[in-house]
C-alpha cells in the first residue's frame, strides 16, 4: 500500500477499480470575438493522471518526480514545493467543506524534454461513489503566478457533465483582457473522452468575448506510447509558449486595447458561493453583466463565484459541441 494515501482512500479507490493514467490526445480551440477577431486551433494532449496511481507512472515511460525525456512532477502544481498533490488538494477541499474522498485525477501537459508550461490544468475530484463532487481549474500566466477557480456546488450535490458554473476572474491572464467580467465552464465527464470549456465574458454587453476548449480522447499511456509523445510532441512546451506571444503580437497589430498587469488577488481561490435558487443565481449574473465591469467583492476567505442554472439543454449543447471535436457521447 502506498503510504503517501490514507488507508481508507486506498481501499475506497480498490472497491471501485481505480483509474489508470492515459493519455488525452484531441485539440486546443480559441476564438476571440471583438474588437477584433482572432481564433487557431492546434493539435493538443494532456495526460489523465489518478493522483493514487503516479508511482505507478514510470512503469509506463513517464518519469515521475526525476529527470525524464517525458517527466511529471508535483513541484509544477499545487503549492509547488514538492508536498504529495493528493494530501494537499484533499486539505484544501476539507477547508472548503467539499467531501470528495474518491479519486483524484490531474488532467495537465508533463515536462517534455525538462520543460512544461500549463496555462490550465483541471484536477476532477470525485465522491466515494464515483460522482464528481468538485473541479479545480488552476491558471497560469506567463509573469510566474498562478490562482485556482474551485467549482462546486455549495449544497454538496454532483457536478453534471453539460452544466454550466460561473466564477467571477479575478485574475490577470492576458494583457489584451481586464480583470473584470467572468466565467463560464462546461464539462464532459464520461469514460474514454474529456472536454473542458471555458468561456469568457467581460461584462461589454452580453455577448462572450473569449471562447476556448480542450477535448480528446483517451489512449493508453504505455512506455510505446509515452515514446510516441516524445516524437509528436517534443517541442510542444516551446510551441505552447510561443504561440501565446505570437498571438499577442497579432491582436497587438490589430490594435485591441492593452491593460497593464494589476497585482494578482490576495487569496489565492475564488469558489462557488450560495445561491438561493437558480433565479437568483440568474439575476446576479445579470446585475453584474450590468455593472460593465465593477470590481468583485470578496466573499470570505476566497472570492466569490456563483453557480448558473443548467439542465437538459446544457447538456444537449456540450453533447454536440463534444461530437463535432471529436469527442463522442
Amino acid at each position: 500500500m502506498n503510504a503517501r494515501f490514507p488507508a481508507a482512500v486506498v481501499q475506497s479507490l480498490s472497491a471501485q477499480g481505480a483509474d489508470t493514467p492515459a493519455i488525452v490526445a484531441g485539440e486546443v480551440m480559441h476564438r476571440r470575438t471583438r474588437p477584433a477577431a482572432n481564433a487557431f486551433t492546434y493539435p493538443a494532449f494532456c495526460l489523465r493522471l489518478p493522483l493514487s496511481q503516479l508511482p505507478a507512472l514510470p512503469a509506463r515511460g513517464v518519469a515521475w518526480n526525476r529527470r525524464g525525456l517525458v517527466s511529471f512532477h508535483d513541484r509544477d502544481h499545487g503549492p509547488r514545493d514538492g508536498t504529495p498533490l493528493a494530501a494537499w488538494m484533499r486539505q484544501l477541499l476539507a477547508r472548503e467543506h467539499i467531501e470528495a474522498s474518491g479519486e483524484i485525477v490531474l488532467y495537465a501537459f508533463p515536462r517534455t524534454l525538462g520543460y512544461v508550461f500549463n496555462p490550465v490544468s483541471f484536477w476532477v475530484c470525485h465522491q466515494a461513489n464515483g460522482n464528481v463532487a468538485a473541479v479545480l481549474a488552476e491558471v497560469n500566466n506567463t509573469f510566474g503566478e498562478t490562482h485556482h477557480y474551485l467549482l462546486a456546488h455549495p449544497d454538496g450535490k454532483p457536478l453534471r457533465s453539460g452544466e454550466t458554473l460561473t466564477a467571477r476572474k479575478v485574475f490577470h491572464v492576458s494583457p489584451f483582457c481586464a480583470v473584470k467580467g467572468h466565467y463560464t465552464f462546461r464539462f464532459h465527464f464520461g469514460p474514454g473522452r474529456w472536454l473542458a470549456r471555458i468561456d469568457y465574458f467581460d461584462g461589454e454587453g452580453e455577448s462572450v468575448l473569449l471562447e476556448t476548449h480542450v477535448s480528446g480522447q483517451e489512449q493508453a499511456l504505455t512506455v510505446s506510447s509515452a515514446r510516441g509523445l516524445l516524437w509528436r510532441y517534443r517541442w510542444f512546451t516551446m510551441a505552447v509558449v510561443a504561440r501565446i506571444h505570437w498571438h499577442a503580437l497579432r491582436l497587438w497589430i490589430k490594435r485591441v486595447p492593452f491593460f497593464s498587469k494589476p497585482f494578482p488577488p490576495e487569496s489565492l481561490l475564488t469558489r462557488s458561493m450560495s445561491a438561493a435558487s437558480e433565479s437568483s443565481a440568474a439575476a446576479e449574473l445579470a446585475n453584474e453583466a450590468a455593472s460593465v465591469g465593477g470590481p468583485a467583492s470578496a466573499a470570505g476567505p476566497s472570492q466569490g463565484a456563483s453557480s448558473a442554472p443548467s439542465g437538459g439543454s446544457a447538456a444537449a449543447e456540450l453533447a454536440n459541441e463534444a461530437a463535432s471535436v471529436g469527442v463522442h457521447t
